[in-house]
């Protein structure tokens, strides 16, 4: 194996819990037990929830609870111009294709269908502006509609051939994109998505082993496609289980006891926290 190069990519929308340091701390050992490198990236592209406060924090605490990086810290909201790069080549290349559709319009037309189609990452879409005439999509465009770009995943595939990914353990996992549709890859008001920006993010900083969340692994067939599309290397897969409360359920933003910097002010080290983290 090459040198592990992982990282830990929160979103600065509230504050860091004991799940997301269970997750730190499964990149950062294997990036330090390896002599590899762990990377902090913000992923902070959804500026209405994102908070500046927020981002602080989670520095804050991760310096707290002895959790270091290499290198700077990646702010995705600094890149917006490389991933309308990005975007811009697989739209000349007709891989993504632009819909008007609204939330409401997509939820009535699924409830309409015979079947709900619903995968591990949410709705899917029905593919209703697809196929909408060369015309009525350009004259859309200049009327300035408001509009998602979605990944035309049949053209996309019929491009790559079947595809796989592999994970940190060995396991080799064919890709299928039914479980996700044409998923968005940008919005009229924020040239990327999530897809879009964590691949070429993990492409730009060398990532060799994503290291994320077991509930992300759905995502993943999605940005293989992408990667293939737009010639990056595939990383190895390490999606690992989620650290639950007594309760059974995962820990979340909303869950503000177990936040680190409530435990910090309850008077707990940072011994006690990484404690938690590793029940």
């Amino acid at each position: 194996m090459s040198v592990i190069v992982t990282r830990f990519a929160p979103s600065p929308t509230g504050l860091l819990h004991i799940g997301h340091v269970f997750s730190a701390l499964e990149g950062w050992h294997l990036a330090r037990d390896h002599g590899g490198r762990f990377l902090l990236r913000i992923e902070d592209i959804d500026r209405a929830r994102c908070r500046d406060t927020f981002e602080q924090a989670i520095l804050e605490d991760l310096a707290w609870l002895g959790i270091d990086w290499d290198e700077g810290v990646r702010r995705q909201s600094d890149h917006l111009a490389d991933y309308a790069s990005a975007l811009a080549e697989l739209r000349a290349r007709r891989l993504v294709y632009p819909c008007f559709c609204t939330r409401r319009q997509i939820a009535r037309e699924v409830e309409l269908a015979q079947t709900a189609p619903h995968g591990p990452l949410g709705l899917i879409y029905p593919g209703t502006c697809r196929t909408l005439a060369a015309a009525e999509v350009e004259a859309r465009l200049e009327a300035g509609d408001h509009h998602a770009w979605r990944l035309d995943v049949t053209r996309a595939m019929e491009e790559t051939g079947p595809l796989a990914w592999r994970t940190l353990d060995g396991s080799t996992i064919p890709v299928d994109t039914g479980i996700a549709g044409d998923v968005v890859l940008a919005r009229k008001d924020i040239p990327t998505s999530y897809h879009l920006a964590a691949t070429h993010d993990d492409h730009v900083q060398g990532v060799t082993v994503v290291t994320r969340g077991c509930d992300l692994a759905p995502a993943t067939h999605v940005h293989c496609l992408i990667r293939r599309l737009m010639g990056w290397k595939e990383p190895l897969h390490h999606h690992h289980r989620l650290l639950v409360g007594e309760d059974g359920r995962r820990h979340a933003k909303r869950d503000r006891s177990v936040t680190v910097r409530s435990l910090r002010e309850a008077g707990l080290t940072p011994e006690d926290v990484l404690a938690m983290a590793r029940p």
